[in-house]
């Protein structure tokens, strides 16, 4: 018997699933006051995957970033009218990424001394 260690938040038919196929599993249910830590802790997992994906399997690997993010947006009472309107005040001010623009470096100009 093997036995392997995730200690993650899963979604929550995985341990339906893992029972499916005659996998033993382990689970506790986090409080919804500690949950933000492990979402945000999924995302970056999600989001490293996505980084990985082959294309063909970018549509599925953004479809779970994209379920992680309404997860937190639920959690924190975030309405995605919100989101959206700071993602264009943002995009206002800073831009978007269109033009596919690549920084290689900055020079800072030196700070003059006392």
């Amino acid at each position: 018997m093997k036995t392997v260690t995730y200690n993650k938040l899963v979604r929550d038919g995985i341990p339906k699933y893992l029972k499916g196929i005659g996998v033993d599993c382990e689970t506790k249910t986090v409080p919804l006051d500690a949950r933000l830590p492990h979402l945000l802790s999924k995302l970056v997992e999600e989001a490293r995957e996505t980084a990985r994906a082959k294309p063909a399997k970018l549509t599925h690997e953004l479809a779970d970033v994209l379920e992680v993010l309404e997860a937190i947006t639920r959690l924190q009472r975030i309405s995605w009218e919100d989101i959206t309107a700071e993602q264009k005040r943002i995009r206002d001010e800073r831009g978007g990424f269109e033009k596919g623009i690549f920084l290689i470096s900055t020079t800072e100009p030196d700070k003059p001394t006392k």
